[in-house]
């Protein structure tokens, strides 16, 4: 069975030291948890710190464990998980389901039940399991199932909650079956800093993908998951890879597209940049509430690509617009209008088309008219973007107290989860959640939005009271 201890409703919120590469150490992972912290990360959800591979030694130990290096981490790795669990953070490892990780270092299998309980015995809360050097155990769903089902069960048997994040790059279809022992699962091969350049190193562009890769784009991604995105559900999440937001390689409508596409999908959202360095436009990309609140969203429903079509070709020969709509808590619903193409285009979206699902499967059942039959209020969900003086304010540290945001009871921009969680917030219409109400749409009407070059047009509908069409109207 599944970590059960683990299987909350919404997707994990993180932060990785992958920009770190091998020269990750003690000090370099607690000064990423001490600004998680001072910059209200913690406060908006980001709970865990994640360290990746190159932490041990080469060799295990004679009793066969493995050992941190002590180089890196000379006071062990239980100090640092104590250290990061002070701050009120949890701590997350790596390790992989072969004989060695992706770095050549001592790997988990055959060792799966020796290594989760020093895995607890250090106050691990999270484990990323790789898939490198895996001995040829893979190639039908069976096998992988039993491979990663093994440390699946090691883990249970500490009776430590450990959210288990299988990292098995798509291979074997594991969104059929992982739903059943881990917390998430890997979609494909790894990203990397691009929106849409095509590369020969991740070759595939469908979920059916015999050869993973690396260097696979933001929409690469998006494409992939698209005809799974339902296989998620509260507990076991599709995970799309680590956000590239703030590593430099795309423009800030392409990060804003990015964060708001895992988002909506309801990947783990796991901060992959250098978070002592970030700057204020990252920041404001990363500490959007009102994005944050639809990853979080208490009904835990993926959205779905209800349509996608051609758009005028980039500099990589790349380009399509899309819509994607899902469903939140409460009633509501969110939109969006993702350009993939070259150039800035009005976008448009009836609400027959965003509601097509209650159309084409009430057969006759559903009482009452359908959604596209109410008015609706649109409220955009980057239109309390925090500004850059506020953002440099909060990365000075001159916006906190202990790690805490001064004051977010008026605030468009900032907001505290610990407080007030984010289902109880959009419940009291937060603001900072909700976003600014731009438009209304009248029933049988449609959504038109400007949206610039790889760029999102991003909204929660609400629907208006009183406002639908009469019975013999709808005839």
């Amino acid at each position: 069975m599944a970590p059960l201890k683990m299987r909350s409703i919404a997707a994990a919120l993180a932060a990785l030291a992958p920009s770190y590469g091998c020269d990750i150490d003690a000090d370099t992972l607690l000064e990423t948890a001490e600004k998680m912290v001072d910059f209200g990360f913690r406060d908006l959800g980001y709970k865990y710190v994640i360290l990746d591979d190159c932490w041990s030694n080469q060799q295990r130990s004679p009793n066969g464990s493995l050992v941190a290096n002590v180089t890196k981490f000379p006071d062990g790795i239980k100090a640092v998980a104590d250290k990061i669990h002070d701050m009120g953070l949890l701590f997350g490892m790596y390790s992989s389901a072969g004989l060695y990780t992706c770095a050549q270092y001592p790997a988990s299998l055959g060792h799966e039940a020796q290594d989760a309980q020093t895995f607890a015995d250090w106050g691990v809360d999270y484990l990323k399991y790789d898939n490198c050097y895996n001995q040829g155990q893979e190639g039908t769903s069976k096998l992988t199932f039993d491979r990663y089902n093994a440390m699946s069960q090691a883990l249970n048997k500490t009776e430590r909650p450990i959210f288990y994040s299988m990292c098995n790059w798509g291979r074997d279809y594991p969104w059929n079956w992982a739903q059943t022992m881990a917390n998430s699962w890997r979609i494909s091969g790894d990203v990397y800093d691009s929106f849409d350049r095509p590369d020969d190193r991740c070759p595939c562009t469908t979920y059916d993908c015999p050869l993973p890769g690396f260097h696979c784009s933001i929409m690469n991604i998006i494409g992939k998951v698209a005809p799974i995105v339902d296989k998620g559900q509260p507990g076991g999440w599709n995970d799309l890879d680590a956000l590239e937001v703030g590593n430099g390689g795309m423009s800030d409508d392409e990060y804003k597209a990015h964060f708001s596409m895992w988002a909506l999908i309801k990947s783990p959202l796991i901060m992959g940049t250098n978070i002592p360095k970030m700057t204020a436009a990252t920041y404001s990309i990363l500490a959007n509430p009102a994005v944050i609140a639809i990853n979080q969203d208490s009904a835990g429903m993926p959205a779905y690509r209800v349509w996608n079509r051609a758009a005028d070709l980039d500099d990589f020969d790349q380009g399509e617009i899309s819509l994607w709509v899902g469903t939140l808590a409460g009633g509501d619903y969110v939109v969006g209008l993702l350009n993939a193409g070259s150039t800035a285009l009005q976008m448009n979206a009836t609400l027959e088309e965003i509601f097509v699902d209650k159309r084409t499967t009430a057969g006759g059942s559903t009482k009452g008219p359908l959604p596209s039959s109410n008015g609706w209020d649109l409220y955009d969900l980057w239109a309390n973007r925090m500004d850059d003086i506020t953002a440099n304010s909060i990365i000075m540290g001159n916006a906190t107290v202990n790690g805490t945001i001064k004051d977010t009871s008026n605030s468009t921009s900032l907001y505290n989860a610990t407080e007030m969680a984010y289902a109880d917030g959009v419940k009291k219409n937060n603001t900072a959640l909700l976003g600014v109400k731009t438009s209304s749409v009248a029933p049988m009407g449609t959504i038109q939005a400007m949206v610039p070059s790889h760029g999102i047009a991003l909204y929660r509908l609400r629907k208006q009271e009183g406002a639908s069409m009469k019975k013999r109207d709808e005839l």
